[in-house]
């Protein structure tokens, strides 16, 4: 099978500038390095250089020699069966076409990449498209400039002044190439703004374009917030939501061109509701056959006063200890009393449709640091403990502070490329240690009597302990902090273990992450390939003992691989990846490379399509070079380009 992409083929001379109308597009800004003492950084979130104090060792210092004891067979405690995709991704609506392509001829190369990575590792990708902007979205025919989505800032609303969307179907055929390509199944949403008048659109074209791959319609998101963002009475209620809902399904029951009516997904609360709420109306047993899911949606915190001036001031410094813990994901999970179990019991996986770090965009220093990695991984693991069965960590524009990935703003691709955050390390590490088996289960350790700083995991398959998941999450320079696990097997230990290392100098460190010795580089570095050395470390075990002793740095995180075929499970072969052949070179005129066997591009600039847009309105608009701007002797060269690919994708 021929893989050949097609993406965008422009050119910026600053010889002509496009009219376009202005939909609040983002600009990049130039940044520096600030402390937290005196951060005054004014740029985009998303390239703060805003870098907090670590927390101190804790005192008394957790024990750095401990034993880890694996049982085998029928072990009890473990969780339900897990899928190497159950870290995903939540990505805003208004961002699609600057995340996934700006349209299905033009995919984004780093963010085929960033998926093929995790395919390589888990077989497959969960991605959300959706969030405050899924509510007001309209699928249209098309646009006034012919983009695949647009803002209408004319009608904002909500605290976090979300606009309203158009889009035409190109979003939803974009994602169903990325899908062929990367094995991306998807989660989108029915907008839940006009109960009277439903536009089902997103769920007719979504399940003629995706199929398969289409594996979940939200029914309303955050709806417990609703009367307090002006969108419902005060007095609306869980009562008010269940019947709602049932109205979307009456909606979709008489709608014949939505030929599988059990793909929704619900309540999807943030926290003013209780799940419990909802059970009791009857909601997931009155709509059961009609339900793909039970979600729900959560954030650790917040930093709503800092954006928008409402909610309790927080600072990330103040905020930072308490995301270094075993407990802060146990906190999450404990928001939720018997959720999971009730879920299994109508029959429905439980998961978490949205999380990241604080809502409202996170915190500087702190959701883009090395701490917040690891913090990823220890929450994901402990929500795959507890028997939910997915999370999707948010994805907005460059206004947050969260992102696992971000594209630059504008084509600058010869010297800008993509930024990738910490949580994308988390969602590798993860992928790994869950395997691509589908039938990996995860125990809590409770490592080192459960001290609260160094967490353990085991991960199970048939029985058998296959994988061990260690984190250390004090920074400590001098290494004494630095702690040695003990692994026994009831049985006997292999001759030899092999470990990969997730390691950064710092938990205040934002950029130099490595895993397994590469990295995805600083800020505008990545086409969403690793790079540099792959380092496994090699650790012979104590046979005579039945011990394989396993150092884990201070701070970092050790995945260790009790047997070959759990390493080779967790990362079979090279990734196939989707190298950037053309692109612009803005020093020294149009430089076009098309590569016979791949034919792929960065991203490209037509009006609004091109500027990396936000979730919130206020910031710059960047003037754009539209394609309708190109050179007309370059018409030929792009149009023979995309007939090749559009031929290429048939295949």
């Amino acid at each position: 099978m021929h893989l050949l992409l097609v993406h965008s083929l422009f050119f910026s001379f600053g010889l002509v500038r496009a009219a376009v109308t202005a939909y609040g597009p983002h600009v990049q800004s130039p940044f520096g390095t600030t402390t937290a003492a005196s951060a005054s950084y004014t740029g985009s979130a998303s390239y703060d250089r805003t870098v907090l104090q670590p927390p101190p060792p804790p005192n008394p210092p957790p024990p750095t020699q401990f034993n880890v004891d694996l049982q085998t067979g029928d072990v009890s405690g473990v969780s339900i069966q897990q899928q190497g995709s159950f870290f995903g991704f939540s990505i805003e609506f208004s961002v699609t076409t600057q995340v996934l392509g700006l349209n299905s001829s033009f995919l984004q190369v780093p963010f085929l990449n960033l998926m093929a990575n995790l395919r390589q590792r888990g077989g497959s990708v969960r991605v959300r498209v959706g969030g405050n902007t899924q509510e007001t979205a309209t699928l249209v025919a098309s646009t006034p400039d012919g983009a695949a989505l647009e803002k209408d800032y004319a009608g904002i609303s909500n605290p976090t002044a979300t606009p309203p969307l158009v889009f035409t179907s190109e979003i939803i055929k974009m994602m169903a190439e990325i899908s062929a390509l990367t094995n991306v199944y998807w989660y989108m949403g029915v907008p839940f703004n006009d109960t009277q008048h439903w536009r089902l659109q997103i769920a007719e074209v979504g399940e003629a374009m995706l199929g398969d791959y289409l594996i979940g319609l939200q029914g309303g998101n955050e709806p417990d917030l609703y009367s307090r963002h002006g969108h419902r009475p005060d007095s609306y209620s869980p009562q008010d939501y269940t019947n709602e809902f049932g109205l979307l399904i009456d909606a979709m029951n008489a709608d014949s061109n939505i030929p599988n009516k059990n793909l929704l997904i619900g309540p999807n609360l943030a926290g003013v509701w209780s799940p419990t709420d909802i059970w009791e109306t009857g909601f997931a047993t009155d709509y059961n056959q009609n339900l793909a899911a039970l979600g729900v949606e959560r954030y650790p915190t917040d930093n709503c006063y800092a954006q928008f001036g409402i909610g309790t001031p927080r600072s990330g410094q103040e905020m930072f200890p308490t995301f270094l813990t075993h407990q802060a994901g146990k906190n999450i999970v404990a928001e939720f009393p018997g959720a999971p179990a009730y879920a299994q019991s109508v029959g429905k996986p439980f998961i978490m449709s949205e999380t990241n770090t604080a809502s409202c965009g996170g915190f500087p220093g702190l959701s883009d640091s090395f701490g917040a990695a690891l913090w990823g991984i220890d929450y994901a693991l402990q929500l795959a403990y507890s028997n939910f069965s997915t999370v999707l960590f948010h994805v907005g524009g460059q206004s947050v502070y969260y992102n696992p990935f971000t594209p630059p703003v504008r084509n600058q691709s010869t010297y800008q490329q993509w930024t990738i955050g910490p949580v994308y390390y988390s969602a590798l590490v993860v992928a790994e240690a869950l395997g691509s088996s589908n039938i990996a289960q995860v125990l809590d350790l409770q490592a080192n009597d459960g001290n609260d700083y160094t967490p353990g995991y085991a991960i199970y398959e048939n029985g058998q302990p296959v994988r061990v998941a260690l984190t250390n999450f004090v920074t400590d320079p001098d290494g004494d902090s630095d702690y040695t696990a003990s692994i026994s097997i009831g049985g006997t230990v292999p001759a030899q273990v092999q470990v990969k290392y997730l390691l950064a100098p710092s938990v205040s460190e934002l950029y130099n992450f490595t895993w397994a010795g590469q990295t995805f580089g600083g800020p505008f570095s990545s086409d969403g390939r690793l790079n540099g050395t792959l380092d496994i470390q090699t650790i012979p075990c104590d046979q005579t003992n039945n011990v394989c002793r396993v150092k884990v740095p201070a701070p970092g995180f050790a995945l260790v691989f009790l047997t070959d075929n759990a390493l080779s499970e967790s990362d079979q072969t090279s990734t196939m990846t989707f190298p950037t052949t053309a692109y612009t070179n803005l020093h020294g005129g149009p430089t076009i490379t098309i590569d016979p066997s791949v034919l792929a591009t960065s991203n490209g600039e037509k009006g609004f399509a091109n500027a990396l847009a936000g979730t919130s309105k206020g910031r710059q608009m960047s003037n754009a070079l539209g394609l309708a701007q190109a050179l007309p002797s370059l018409v030929g060269v792009i149009a023979g380009a995309l007939m090749i690919g559009r031929l290429a994708l048939m295949r």
